[in-house]
């Protein structure tokens, strides 16, 4: 509470010192015909400030007493600037401006510079031109909140929620529905469980802006159903530039408490293991194999005795940024580069109940309690991410970039659980589980851009190559029981190879892709047809190659001998149970191994898709784009069943895409936008291999269903969009979508576990509006403090449904909402900038409804998350020409995560349902300082 009431007393000595304000104002015209120039842009240069005229020609710009340089442009006209226009206090300073036409064709222009992208005003502007539905978030919007990841950041956009804080759901579609390209290359799926692309593991340093396209357009991919989610990393260079900052984190809850830890190899702090954990190098392919049983002991005591987890005490978190812009000439060639380094390291402790139960009692108005446990989640993440993004200018028409992205991130997390198993006579428990993961990934891609014909014409083209590796090395689970409640526990085992008892997990995906693609544009532009909306052709084509092998082990130990073994070994304490002295004797342990061939497989994608499109005005105001994309993609995947018979999946498949899209201009600042596409949505590896993976904190299996079906959705949209000025929008929009054959995920029930699965459902339909408002409040009052203030609302409104088929009746009920589907999503902010105090302040709001988690069985009841309030403040203050400081609280409210049955299957959340988990990730406090010289 004190670090907010320095912030608000911070904020509030800024807001007393504010002078009276002076007014810009005045006429745009056009120099020959005297006629009114209605939606020109005027702007104070070097400033964000700026507005535009109205219906008359006419505007009026607030500006606190100073001399500025005023800026107008409009298209068609050349740009006209005004220096050292002085604004007086308390009176009005008129400027009345003639505009002269533009008469120079358009394509004889040569622009010499780097087009700035990052910025509020480029991204609206990229919005603005758009031929297809299409929302984003800028980088420089991004800077202003303390989101420290894509994930954090993509959410600003409306109808974009996040699933356990790295996927991205849009407009109520899980992850599973969404493509990913990272600097225009398309992403490697970062999970071995799930078709989805990680968006934590990318830091917001390197973002240079996020847009996610909402419809369908021919030279963008065919696959996707909530959206085409574009991700560009940095790489505009406008000055020589090198920065260096450093900031520490607070986390009530974790930070300076005691904090549980596996034991670490000595590179965890870089964000990978080094060897440490990996299984040992004497174990052989097959332990089962292995007939003799002094062998088998020997392979046993290999395996490092690390059961028990280690206690510190949590330190502040810790960044570092390194950032370096450069420009410089080769001969006649201008060669820039942006080059930036982050380094991150993390802990939380994520405190929280777990529950399960059985049949719904409807006479006693509750549910059978089966499992009730106390959880807390130590977590530790160390990351190092680089980017080196490199651009050579050939010269005005041809230029050459080559991009570079690597990220490496390394989790250490410990489970430890405490409760009750009623199940089992009541008898309560304490677990672990000990885990650590690396994710790797690299990106890079060779890209050239060449203008030629007078400019009439542009051909691009890109190559690339992709590497995703996640290791996931002895992930090990234990299970102990106190059967007197007296306070001493004995392990708990089987005789049989598992993953919940004394149980060992080894696992490695790696994936590697290369792509090209090419594009070729002709602009059909005359000496009079200088128009946004001129007809262009664009012809292209998209290929991938990409290889994926993944494999599994998991090991267990159980009594060598039952009638001869020392039940008293289990009441030691876990760090002495497993001692190598208690390994392959006759009252100990032996190594137990479940060779499972379906554990490891192999897969390969081809992907290639051509496309023919363009646009064209139909009349002055309606223009058209669209086209049709042809893709051609086959899957193969190679493993074995559990008899041992070889499993091979060849699925090719060709779709035939068409899309058009219709823009309606209103007037010079209004456009109503209409669209319409067909899609598709295909199966990622891990949904067809049946390698099965066991999650121990949720108790849950995962494994793929290899009969799926590629699905087919049809895409409907309507927005509309209007401009206030240059960095203002205001729109609102609807779409519907319906889906034939459609992947859901679905449980099943079996005699060991819950199993979760994937399979093709009927059919589903999905609608909804969204709004977005970025609006100044400059012109809206004549408080110098108001008018420095700019509200963000984005809300969105779903409602989806799904409808299952037959073969899947027995487990899941006929119809039900899509799972992650929020009926609504509400992010608003307030912006606050004083660019001559170098002070900016923001609070962001953030809720979304509830959505299923998990979606019910017969033998399971849907679970629900529900809705949580969260805000953010942040504060950044300029000191001087060179230092920078930044100050943030996020998740102020702190309010519990609550995941919530539906106990009685009412398809409502009432006070008869209960708590499935809820936790508390603790109120995050950051402090940290830049400086650049």
């Amino acid at each position: 509470m004190k670090f907010l009431l320095t912030i608000l007393t911070i904020f509030a000595a800024a807001i007393s010192g504010f002078a009276q304000q002076g007014v810009l104002k005045g006429k745009v015209t056009d120099k020959t015909t005297g006629e009114d120039v209605i939606g020109a842009v005027v702007f104070i240069k070097g400033t964000s400030k700026g507005t535009t005229t109205d219906y008359e020609g006419n505007y009026t710009l607030p500006l606190e007493p100073g001399t500025y340089n005023v800026s107008v442009t409009f298209l068609a006209y050349k740009p006209f600037e005004s220096a050292g226009v002085a604004v007086k206090s308390g009176q009005p300073t008129t400027l009345n401006i003639q505009l002269e036409e533009n008469a120079t064709q358009l394509q004889a222009v040569e622009i010499v510079g780097t087009r700035q992208t990052n910025t509020e005003m480029a991204v609206l502007e990229s919005i603005r031109q758009s031929e297809v539905v299409v929302s984003g978030v800028a980088g420089e919007q991004i800077a202003k909140s303390m989101d420290r990841d894509a994930a954090e950041s993509v959410k600003r956009i409306p109808g974009v929620t996040i699933l356990n804080d790295r996927y991205v759901v849009i407009r109520g579609m899980n992850q599973r529905y969404n493509t990913v390209l990272l600097n225009d290359a398309l992403t490697p799926s970062t999970e071995p469980d799930q078709k989805a692309f990680s968006f934590d593991i990318l830091p917001t340093s390197v973002i240079d802006r996020i847009m996610i396209y909402k419809n369908g357009s021919p030279e963008l991919p065919g696959e996707y159903g909530g959206g085409i989610i574009k991700i560009y990393t940095k790489n505009v260079v406008d000055e020589n530039k090198t920065s260096i900052g450093v900031s520490g984190s607070y986390r009530v809850g974790t930070t300076f408490n005691s904090f549980l830890t596996d034991s670490k190899s000595s590179t965890d702090k870089f964000g990978f293991d080094n060897g440490k954990r990996a299984l040992p190098a004497g174990v052989p392919a097959n332990t089962n194999t292995v007939g003799n049983q002094d062998e088998i002991a020997k392979i046993g005591k290999l395996f490092p005795n690390n059961w028990s987890p280690l206690s510190t005490t949590a330190t502040p978190d810790l960044r570092l940024s390194l950032g370096l812009n450069r420009r410089f000439d080769l001969g006649n060639i201008r060669v820039s580069t942006v080059s930036a380094a982050s380094y991150s390291n993390t802990q939380s402790i994520t405190e929280g109940t777990r529950d399960t139960y059985g049949a719904f009692d409807e006479a006693e108005g509750k549910s059978l309690k089966l499992q009730s446990y106390n959880d807390n989640i130590y977590t530790n993440n160390a990351r190092i991410g680089v980017i080196s993004n490199w651009m050579a200018r050939l010269n005005n028409n041809n230029k050459i970039e080559f991009r570079n992205l690597f990220n490496q991130l390394g989790s250490n997390e410990v489970l430890e659980r405490e409760g009750i198993d009623f199940a089992n006579d009541d008898q309560r428990q304490r677990n672990y589980s000990l885990r650590y993961e690396s994710r790797t990934i690299y990106s890079g891609q060779l890209q050239g851009t060449h203008d030629f014909n007078d400019n009439k014409s542009t051909i691009t083209w890109t190559g690339g190559y992709n590497y995703t590796n996640r290791n996931e090395p002895d992930y090990r689970r234990v299970r102990t029981a106190d059967d007197d409640n007296d306070g001493t526990y004995r392990l708990l085992f089987q005789p049989i190879p598992t993953l919940r008892d004394a149980g060992r997990f080894y696992s490695d995906l790696n994936e590697q892709g290369v792509m090209a693609n090419g594009q070729f544009e002709h602009r059909f532009t005359t000496a009079d047809s200088a128009a946004e909306n001129a007809p262009k052709l664009r012809v292209g084509f998209y290929a991938e190659r990409k290889n994926r092998d993944y494999s599994s082990r998991f090991f267990s130990f159980a009594p060598l001998n039952t009638d001869t073994f020392d039940e008293s070994i289990t009441y030691k304490p876990l760090n002495e149970i497993f001692a190598p002295g208690n390994i392959g004797t006759s009252i100990g342990w032996k190594l137990l191994e479940d060779f499972n061939p379906q554990n490891n497989y192999k897969a390969q994608n081809t992907y290639l898709a051509g496309y023919v499109g363009g646009a064209s005005p139909l009349t002055e105001k309606l223009s058209v784009s669209g086209g049709v994309r042809v893709e051609y993609n086959n899957q193969e995947l190679s493993t074995l069943g559990f008899d041992g018979s070889t499993i091979n999946k060849d699925n090719p498949v060709l779709s035939v895409l068409p899309s058009a899209n219709f823009t309606y201009s209103l007037t010079p600042r209004a456009m109503l936008r209409a669209g319409g596409s067909v899609s598709v949505n295909r199966p990622e590896f891990r949904e067809i291999a049946p390698a099965p993976y066991f999650d121990f904190v949720n108790l849950l299996e995962v494994k793929g269903n290899p009969n799926l079906d590629i699905a087919t959705i049809y895409n409907g949209d309507l927005r509309y969009e209007f401009y206030p000025n240059p960095t203002e929008l205001i729109s609102f929009g609807g779409f519907y979508k319906y889906f034939n054959k459609p992947i859901e995920t679905v449980f099943q029930n079996t005699s060991g576990a819950n199993s979760i699965t994937f399979a093709n459902a009927k059919n589903a339909y999905s609608y909804g509006v969204e709004t977005e408002v970025r609006k100044s409040l400059l012109d809206v009052s004549e408080s110098s403090f108001v008018q420095k203030l700019t509200v963000v609302l984005n809300a969105a409104f779903v409602q989806s449904q799904v409808e299952l088929s037959d073969e899947y009746a027995s487990f899941q009920t006929g119809k039900r909402p899509m799972v992650g589907q929020s009926p609504y999503v509400v992010n608003t902010g307030v912006y606050y900038q004083d660019d001559d105090r170098q002070l900016q302040f923001n609070v962001l709001y953030n809720i979304i409804g509830k959505r299923i988690f998990a979606a019910g069985s017969n033998l399971n009841q849907t679970v629900y998350e529900m809705p949580r309030h969260q805000i953010d403040l942040s504060l950044t203050k300029g000191i001087g020409e060179h230092f920078e400081i930044k100050a943030g609280i996020q998740d102020l409210l702190n309010q519990k995560t609550r995941l919530i049955q539906d106990s009685n299957d009412d398809q409502k959340i009432t006070d008869l349902d209960e708590s499935f988990r809820a936790f508390r990730k603790g109120q995050y406090s950051t402090l940290g300082v830049t400086y650049k010289f």
